[in-house]
């Protein structure tokens, strides 16, 4: 209610696994679109840190498909309109990131390549500017303010949460810079003790306090045994009197976890020790018998009895989505079972019906995260990192730079899951390097400097002895593109590491030139300002170009009267 006067506000919903986070984030969602706001949804998810802006890109992009679903093709194109007047030719930089916003806008294939070719002195600057502006626009179009929801925070990049602290604290740039007006109200859910002061989303904290922006952050704890009897008398329909004998078995056993509980619940009834009795018109349960049950002490445990009772191919199929995350699309899964040859979808579909799988909007998703989370630590380590490869490998022929961006960056991720270990073939650390190049190039298109430098950091690890001399310009790409991620990202360190190679090992002058011009980038801006123009007057005299009378001091004296 307070976002609607104008006011950004966050809250932070934490707990542990299973206590009901996301449940009630999902119900005030609900309650939010009920009274007219607009709600923007996404989910961080440790298996996906590599693909950039992901929790953030896929809540706009499921907003985008959203409006274009609802409000009809004349409200669409109204708004694709105000995008494109607030926004101009930049639009297309957010279209690279949520694909819907690319349909909403109409853009043909030649105009979003032609804007590939831009330079922007700071593309992560820009995008978050542009995602603040795109927050303006459809606040303003349907008069609501506008609530973005992220789920497990803990697993959150840096350059997401950069981003939200743009949406919170920049003001709304059509009014007064003195009042923020941007109608904004961010909420998430993160693990109990998930985030600490190295975490990303601290900085957003420290700007609350220092800008007097209202934060609240809600614990939730497991039900007292009160609170699980009315649960289980509202959901038997009987009287609290009756289901106590049942309710207090049931939270001696699960120590009043909800996911434990529902579990449980939903596995009594499946054996029979909980059914209806048509006659008696009511549920009826054998105490001695739930009672005489051997039950894990935890539901990590509970969950992977749950999985281990399954038929050997579903278990399989579990294991095999786990690998990519709490959720998966179901074209996505059409296009492994065509990389790996095998069917899978039947077997998921059944385990739908077990309860371990929830199919909505023909995307297949865990039932809650601790089962994707335990069928993954089924697998032992070494286990795992064959798998990963196993299935990057398989869907690095489908990653041609023709079809879906994702393909080439879901491929990349599962061989960096699997590392360099993982190769079976010495021709293979190539093909994992070249394509982890693309990936990098693709992340950088996206604005994304962060998840680009996590890409071409990994290919460089795939690089084997001698890849200076075997391969010299895929090494060269490679280590020159990592430089200039981490320039931008302001890792100097990193830089300098990577800036010895390419002088080291570099065949030409002008392959050196890059790393060099970002060498003088560091200096300029650690004050350091003679010795990056004496720098690069060097660097001018190298390539033929003499400047005479430029020599530092005199450049430095202009530089600083311009100042004056």
């Amino acid at each position: 209610r307070r976002s609607i006067s104008g006011d950004g506000e966050l809250v932070i919903i934490s707990g542990a696994s299973g206590s009901g986070k996301t449940m009630l984030a999902t119900e005030f969602g609900k309650y939010v679109a009920a009274g007219g706001g607009i709600v923007l949804s996404g989910k961080f998810d440790q298996l996906k840190q590599g693909k950039p802006f992901s929790a953030l890109a896929s809540a706009f992009d499921l907003y985008c498909g959203n409006l274009m679903r609802d409000s009809g093709p004349l409200r669409t194109a109204e708004v694709a309109l105000k995008l494109i007047s607030s926004l101009g030719k930049e639009v297309y930089h957010l279209a690279r990131i949520i694909p819907n916003l690319a349909i909403m806008l109409g853009p043909s294939k030649s105009e979003l390549i032609s804007h590939d070719q831009e330079v922007f002195a700071n593309p992560q600057k820009r995008l978050q500017y542009l995602l603040c502006q795109f927050v303006d626009v459809i606040s303003s179009s349907f008069d609501a303010p506008v609530t973005l929801f992220l789920d497990d925070l803990q697993w959150a990049d840096i350059a997401s949460i950069d981003a939200v602290n743009q949406l919170l604290f920049t003001p709304d740039l059509s009014s007064s810079l003195s009042k923020r007006s941007n109608r904004f109200f961010f909420f998430g859910c993160c693990r109990e003790g998930g985030i600490n002061e190295q975490h990303p989303l601290w900085s957003v904290f420290c700007h609350a306090n220092l800008l007097h922006v209202k934060y609240s952050n809600l614990q939730l704890r497991c039900f007292e045994e009160d609170t699980l009897n009315v649960m289980v008398s509202e959901t038997l329909r009987l009287s609290p009197r009756l289901t106590w004998a049942l309710s207090s078995i049931v939270y001696r056993k699960t120590k009043g976890n909800p996911l434990f509980v529902s579990r449980l619940m939903l596995s009594l009834s499946k054996n029979g020790l909980l059914r209806p009795n048509l006659k008696r018109r009511r549920w009826e349960w054998d105490e001695e018998k739930i009672q005489s049950q051997k039950l894990p002490d935890d539901v990590a445990m509970f969950i992977t009895n749950s999985i281990e009772s399954q038929t050997e191919d579903v278990k399989s199929s579990i294991s095999v989505l786990s690998c990519f995350g709490a959720s998966v699309d179901s074209a996505f899964i059409k296009t492994l079972e065509k990389a790996l040859d095998r069917n899978l979808c039947d077997s998921l579909d059944k385990a739908v019906a077990e309860g371990l799988l929830d199919k909505v909007d023909d995307k297949y998703h865990f039932s809650h995260d601790r089962i994707q989370e335990t069928a993954y630590s089924m697998m032992d380590q070494l286990n795992r990192c064959n798998f990963h490869f196993k299935y990057g490998m398989a869907l690095a022929p489908l990653a041609d730079g023709k079809g879906d961006d994702g393909i080439l960056l879901t491929a990349a991720n599962q061989l960096n899951l699997a590392g360099p270990e993982a190769v079976q073939d010495k021709s293979q650390y190539v093909i994992v390097a070249s394509l982890n190049l693309r990936a990098g190039k693709k992340a950088m298109e996206m604005s994304d400097f962060v998840a680009a430098y996590f890409y071409f950091d990994n290919g460089i690890s795939f690089l084997r002895k001698k890849h200076w001399e075997e391969h010299y310009a895929l090494s060269l790409e490679l280590f020159d593109l990592a430089a200039r991620c981490a320039h931008t990202n302001g890792d100097v360190i990193s830089l300098n590491l990577l800036s010895q190679q390419v002088l080291t090992k570099s065949q030409s002058f002008e392959d050196k030139l890059n790393v060099m011009y970002y060498a003088m980038c560091v200096l300029a801006s650690s004050s350091k300002l003679p010795e990056s123009i004496e720098r690069g007057l060097k660097i001018l005299s190298r390539l033929g170009i003499d400047l005479h009378g430029c020599e530092s001091g005199s450049v430095e004296a202009c530089v600083q009267e311009t100042k004056d």
